[in-house]
């Protein structure tokens, strides 16, 4: 092996070397903090000033990551964030976590990524280990990455280290977090690979190694579109149930029993985060490159996309049975993030609800305890309304779309007003003005017992 090598494992292995991050959002500030934790010095760096002005102050931003426990990572005076790529020329390793979302054609927007790249060649120093994080198509480590700094005469394996090692962050999982997740990770080298793997089993307890970086791209991107295939399926089970008047929640429940040769997806207003909306169609638009045409991603992906539609049609048939429409009513959305008790709002069908309420002429305001406020399509701010159990009485109709768990599910069914849950989070309140998706209107209605509300 050669120097640049050499000089690199023993800087891991004594925890000398230090640590760079770029994107320091729901990925990269976790791995940084991990990183500190484990006793190495981290440059984080994001073009987001204020995000860097808080973590100077050590005010997190991220839910899984407490200010207390981000002030204590600053406290030990390992943890640099800066605004200033220039540092990189002092980084040993460093790790990629910038976005990559789709553009308006739905192709994989990688601009994040050149734009790292571009400063790489200006201040990377020769014998850098090099991880890209993103989530991102098969072949883009080797084509974004390796072959432009080989055009500065460099040498992956020999001048530069280059792996590729997908995120696999789910937000507000309280049992896994960076350091017990297993990492998987690619180098265009053995040497790559090596020093990856070397690096990464400091800070993440499991390193699952693999043959090349287009492996691990792709495990990601399997990982991801078999989330969104099987919600899609279930999805369209739903709506198949509701024409039915079969309940699809007690459908999914009965099959669950089976021990064996079953998982359990649930329907929903659609699908939302950076992972399972984005990934899919990242691997869909390399594989038409290739002339293949993958029929389950982009029906899963209609499908998918098709939920926020199927909730606003249902409302509009529940408001029918009460003599009124959408039109000119208020409705009330419970719940804005794309997941429960976090507040982040990435791709979140949620804010495609409140848009076509609004657009068929509804007074439309939400309710999130977590997500103070969103910018709407015109431009305009939307901010959360204040939880005022009494003044919700007023709404024509309550649609549920994330079903927080700090949510008053008793007090706000006995409001009266009738609801349309996409989550059923109200299944211990079977009463006849709550209405779930996956189950028709009538069916509802004729079968609820009759409670007393109040």
């Amino acid at each position: 092996m050669n120097n640049h090598y050499q000089k690199l494992m023993n800087a891991i292995e004594s925890k000398t070397a230090v640590l760079g991050v770029v994107g320091l959002g729901y990925v990269g500030l976790p791995l940084a903090v991990e990183m500190v934790k484990q006793g190495f010095r981290v440059v984080g760096i994001d073009l987001d000033a204020a995000k860097i002005d808080k973590i100077n102050r050590g005010e997190s931003y991220i839910h899984d990551i407490p200010s207390q426990t981000l002030a204590e990572a600053m406290a030990t005076g390992r943890f640099l964030p800066t605004s200033d790529y220039a540092n990189l020329s002092e980084i040993d390793a460093v790790s990629i976590c910038v976005p990559t979302p789709l553009s308006e054609n739905q192709d994989p927007d990688t601009s994040y990524i050149i734009t790292v790249v571009e400063q790489l060649k200006r201040y990377m120093k020769k014998g850098m280990l090099i991880t890209l994080e993103s989530t991102t198509y098969p072949g883009t480590t080797e084509e974004l990455i390796q072959q432009e700094l080989e055009k500065l005469g460099y040498t992956a394996g020999e001048d530069f280290f280059l792996c590729f090692s997908p995120e696999r962050v789910d937000p507000s999982n309280s049992k896994f977090n960076t350091f017990n997740t297993p990492k998987v990770i690619g180098g265009t080298t053995k040497a790559c690979l090596d020093l990856g793997t070397a690096l990464y089993s400091r800070y993440v307890q499991t390193v699952v190694p693999v043959s090349s970086p287009k492996v691990a791209e792709m495990s990601k991107l399997l990982e991801n579109t078999f989330r969104s295939v099987n919600i899609a399926f279930v999805n369209e089970m739903a709506m198949m149930c509701d024409r039915m008047g079969i309940d699809i929640w007690e459908v999914i429940d009965a099959a669950k029993t089976k021990p064996f040769g079953f998982m359990p997806f649930y329907p929903g207003p659609g699908i939302g985060g950076h992972c399972i909306p984005l990934d899919p169609m990242y691997l869909s638009w390399k594989a038409k490159g290739f002339r293949f045409y993958s029929q389950f991603i982009e029906l899963a992906q209609s499908t998918n996309d098709n939920m926020p539609y199927y909730v606003v049609n249902k409302t509009s048939k529940i408001m029918n049975e009460y003599a009124k429409s959408i039109k000119k009513s208020r409705i009330l959305i419970l719940g804005m993030a794309y997941k429960p008790d976090i507040a982040d709002l990435r791709e979140s069908p949620g804010l495609s609800v409140y848009e076509l309420f609004k657009d068929s002429g509804a007074k439309v305001d939400y309710y999130d305890p977590y997500a103070a406020s969103f910018r709407e399509k015109s431009g305009g701010v939307v901010h959360s309304v204040a939880y005022e159990l009494d003044k919700f009485k007023a709404y024509d109709c309550i649609v549920l779309v994330t079903n927080h768990s700090n949510f008053d599910y008793e007090g706000i069914v006995r409001l009266g007003v009738p609801i349309v849950d996409t989550r059923n989070a109200f299944r211990d309140y079977p009463l006849p003005h709550v209405y779930k998706i996956g189950h028709s209107v009538a069916q509802v209605n004729e079968e609820s017992p009759a409670l007393i509300v109040g």
